[in-house]
């Protein structure tokens, strides 16, 4: 198992005292005013209101050397530099520490041997396991230059390192978590590589195994635990130890959907397919398949797609209606200068021709029909975005904040500007939005549900779902229309950056069912996000059983 190493601590030195000293008549003139830092000598001068602030400094960059990994340069702001770069080297290393978050605390102490301790917070992840925290103290000594360094010493890295004790890393073998789809179908396996983030988390969360292991402290010379430092994992309860996690994920829709996201062109991208009916996730998918899962906590512009919810907003006001002339110029100037893709226009358009080819600057005309914080009331009562969503796994639940200005206002009408969002989000949206109301998205059964909404009118849900179906059959998501089944759909095209390609978006929904796409440099929505639900949808049955 690895450990982390260190021979014997070097021979002690004299301490030196932090107090310069002085003429046998200062000694006196101190004694006589209550001690020599009354008298203004030391770390604390007379009227200071804390230590002397080239310790503070020589402490702090200590810890963020150590915090980065330099440390080398950590070494060597301690009075033994080799060996303090030996021991942190082999502390990090061997217990499979990394990134650690070092904080020191505001104040100081002058210690009993004349050095200046400063505590500190650690907070070190342990690679697959967790984060051991603890405090310890940094001790600093004045130099005859009169600067600062830390008086090294083992425990200061922690309390209880010593020249008798070290920490060992201990991994517990763990059988691989049993997850199935909604019918049983086992998850486990390379046919659904998306997923394999995300199944340790899912049987863990379920009591069914997960990573776990322990960091101990050791007798260096007879290598007997003397204590447990640090745990992490649950023991399984030996009752539902071999039960399998059944998620409602359909194995069906997941094997689609994972390779629907090959249409991509190998960019980065993710895709959600849930029922409509009651939330539950059929399909979650990212490429790369590893490490961060975008589909449900990536933070995204959500661009045109967010239209389904400005026009929700617009509609239930009754501000405009489908058939009502919304201009759609190619330019229009708020603050900034706001386009159309391709800075198309459509001269006397209707607000359904505006919505079908995602017309920005109609939208954007609008914004004064909404008052300022009105779209994201309406994200949040209609369509639970920015409430706390507890889904089974992770997640990131959207944040549509009221505009700090016109400009951000307008932005905010088109999906850009501070709403952020992803495909999980969009989903829901999407499947709000055409059955009329909101349910909390699952993964597993039985979560937790803090979210309060309202169910949309039947008369908006009907306006909503004959703009999206417009979409598809005349407008910019006609990728879709030779598809069976009665699709709806929107795309989205999101800005990122002056020196980055757009995120390409497309949402649709069929039967009982609500995807979302996103691209990422995708350009445009019908053009990447497009084929990728195409796929996805060519290749499952028309509704989940």
């Amino acid at each position: 198992m690895p450990d982390a190493l260190h021979p014997a601590s070097p021979r002690r030195r004299r301490p030196r005292n932090g107090v310069r000293a002085v003429a046998a008549v200062g000694v006196v003139l101190a004694i006589a005013a209550g001690g020599s830092y009354a008298a203004g000598f030391g770390p604390f001068a007379r009227g200071d209101d804390g230590p002397d602030p080239a310790a503070m400094k020589q402490a702090r960059a200590f810890l963020a050397d150590w915090a980065a990994g330099r440390l080398p340069s950590a070494a060597g702001r301690t009075t033994e530099p080799d060996k303090a770069q030996e021991v942190l080297q082999s502390f990090t290393a061997g217990l499979d520490i990394e990134k650690p978050k070092l904080t020191a605390a505001s104040g100081a102490k002058e210690d009993d041997d004349g050095t200046l301790g400063v505590a500190f917070t650690a907070r070190m992840p342990v690679t697959g396991l967790g984060t051991w925290t603890y405090r310890s103290r940094l001790p600093l000594r004045e130099q005859d230059d009169g600067g600062w360094k830390v008086d090294w010493r083992l425990s200061l890295v922690h309390p209880r390192l010593s020249d008798t004790e070290k920490f060992r890393l201990e991994r517990e073998e763990t059988t691989p978590p049993k997850v199935t789809d909604r019918e049983g179908v086992s998850l486990v396996d390379g046919a659904y590589p998306s997923l394999a983030p995300l199944l340790g988390r899912l049987a863990g969360d379920a009591g069914g195994g997960g990573p776990r292991g322990a960091v101990e402290l050791v007798d260096r010379a007879s290598g007997e635990t003397v204590r447990t430092e640090a745990s992490f994992g649950e023991k399984p309860d030996p009752a539902t130890a071999d039960r399998p996690v059944r998620t409602t994920l359909d194995a069906t829709w997941q094997s689609a959907a994972e390779k629907a996201l090959g249409k991509a062109g190998g960019k980065n991208a993710s895709l959600v397919a849930l029922r409509v009916d009651n939330g539950e996730v059929l399909a979650l998918a990212n490429s790369p398949s590893s490490g961060f899962n975008r589909a449900a906590s990536g933070t995204y512009a959500p661009g045109s797609t967010w239209k389904i919810v400005t026009s929700g907003a617009l509609l239930l006001k009754g501000a405009v209606a489908p058939d009502d002339v919304v201009d759609c110029p190619k330019y229009l100037t708020v603050g900034k200068e706001f386009h159309n893709v391709e800075t198309s226009e459509h001269p006397g358009a209707t607000f359904r021709k505006d919505f079908t080819e995602s017309c920005n600057t109609a939208f954007i005309s609008l914004r004064g029909k909404l008052d300022d914080g009105e779209l994201g009331k309406v994200a949040r009562t209609y369509f639970g975005v920015g409430q706390e969503w507890h889904i089974g796994i992770p997640t990131y639940d959207g944040s549509v904040p009221a505009p700090g200005d016109e400009t951000e206002k307008a932005a905010s009408m088109i999906g850009q500007g501070r709403v952020q969002a992803n495909p999980l989000i969009m989903a829901s949206v999407t499947a709000t939005a055409v059955s009329g109301e909101f349910h909390q998205p699952s993964v597993t059964v039985g979560n937790e549900n803090e979210t309060r909404t309202e169910p949309l009118p039947d008369e908006v849900v009907t306006q909503l779902r004959e703009l999206m179906r417009a979409t598809v059959t005349e407008g910019t998501a006609r990728v879709l229309a030779d598809l069976p089944g009665e699709i709806g759909a929107k795309t989205g095209t999101a800005e990122v950056s002056d020196d980055q390609d757009n995120n390409g978006w497309l949402v649709a929904h069929r039967g009982n069912v609500a995807v979302a796409v996103v691209v990422e440099e995708g350009v445009t929505g019908g053009g990447s996000a497009g084929p990728v639900v195409h796929s996805l949808l060519s290749a499952v049955p028309q509704d989940p059983s």
